[in-house]
């Protein structure tokens, strides 16, 4: 039917009207809040990440309560990153697998104290002396021989109390080393988060200088992929899917829209994705400079969700909570 019978305007003349008729709903449920441990880090002294507006680096002890206070907001899960000693760094990573590590520790801690879900990233790029995500051979990224420590990373966090692991690093094999280390010691139930469409993206930036993971040489086009490439997501999803992946992920959010609903349309698993620090900085930095205002936030989130996400790693999660 077309004007005057048909008025679009109908369904917007309210907030009540445009409330029952939402397609998409953001839910705190949706959310993950990342947090950033440092080891070595005071009590009571939060450090600041210069980029990264009202984001910081946290002791356990804070870390842990900023989650705390989160949880009472309505916060249902959280992704923990370590920050080790800089000079305890070695080429292995070792740090990353280490019992007593930054981010055990900081699992421990979270399970004991509160009810959140804990994610944890597993990777080697903040724990090893090069900045790369896996084991180098001469000048390049061994693949095979990085399963084997992503495995013992990922084993350590599930001791520790990890609900669901999360490997970043765009090893090929690495969801199906990871599963295979897990069920073999006991942990059939903890989950795999695979970051299965990581993209070799500029929008990390702010991220690496957070954690201190800059690779100290060359860059990580060779395992992360590149942003032209659409269709290779697919494969690479369908990859992980057969290794044993439970929740797909898609990592950056904003720029990569249309591969979360291409993942969505051809996976019945949960998508995740990262709404990661390049895009909170721009976002945030935009309304600081008052050239935005804060209900871009929201708008933003949405976006992500309406593309297809069922999940959303978000440092804006602490800015809405309230707001949901």
């Amino acid at each position: 039917m077309k004007f005057p019978l048909t008025r679009m305007r109908r369904l917007r003349k309210s907030p009540e009207v445009r409330s029952i008729i939402q397609e998409t709903r953001l839910n705190k449920d949706d959310l993950i809040q990342p947090i950033f441990i440092k080891e070595g880090l005071k009590n009571d002294i939060k450090e600041p990440i210069k980029t990264m507006p009202d984001e910081y680096r946290y002791s356990i002890d804070d870390g842990v309560l900023f989650g705390k206070k989160l949880e009472e907001k309505g916060l249902k899960s959280a992704i923990i990153f370590g920050m080790p000693i800089t000079s305890t760094k070695d080429k292995l990573g070792s740090p990353a697998y280490d019992k007593n590590g930054i981010a055990q520790k900081t699992i421990r801690k979270l399970k004991e104290e509160t009810n959140l879900l804990v994610i944890s990233d597993v990777c080697l790029c903040q724990y090893t002396n090069h900045g790369h995500c896996g084991v180098l051979g001469e000048d390049k990224v061994l693949n095979d021989k990085t399963l084997k420590y992503l495995s013992k990373v990922a084993v350590s966090h599930a001791e520790s109390g990890a609900d669901i692991v999360a490997p970043s690093d765009m090893m090929d094999g690495r969801v199906l080393a990871i599963r295979e280390g897990l069920d073999k010691n006991g942990f059939e139930d903890v989950l795999i988060m695979s970051y299965s469409a990581k993209y070799a993206s500029s929008f990390y930036y702010p991220f690496r200088d957070a954690v201190s993971s800059t690779p100290s040489f060359g860059d990580r086009k060779t395992y992360q992929m590149d942003p032209s490439n659409a269709r290779e997501a697919i494969r690479e999803a369908e990859l992980d899917l057969t290794e044993g992946a439970d929740i797909l992920m898609i990592k950056p959010a904003l720029a990569y829209l249309d591969i979360i609903k291409a993942l969505r349309d051809n996976f019945n698993l949960p998508i995740a994705t990262y709404n990661v620090s390049g895009e909170y900085s721009m976002l945030k930095n935009g309304i600081e400079q008052g050239y935005l205002t804060e209900d871009v936030i929201m708008e933003t989130l949405i976006s992500i969700k309406r593309a297809g996400a069922d999940l959303i790693i978000s440092h804006f999660t602490k800015d809405v909570l309230n707001k949901l």
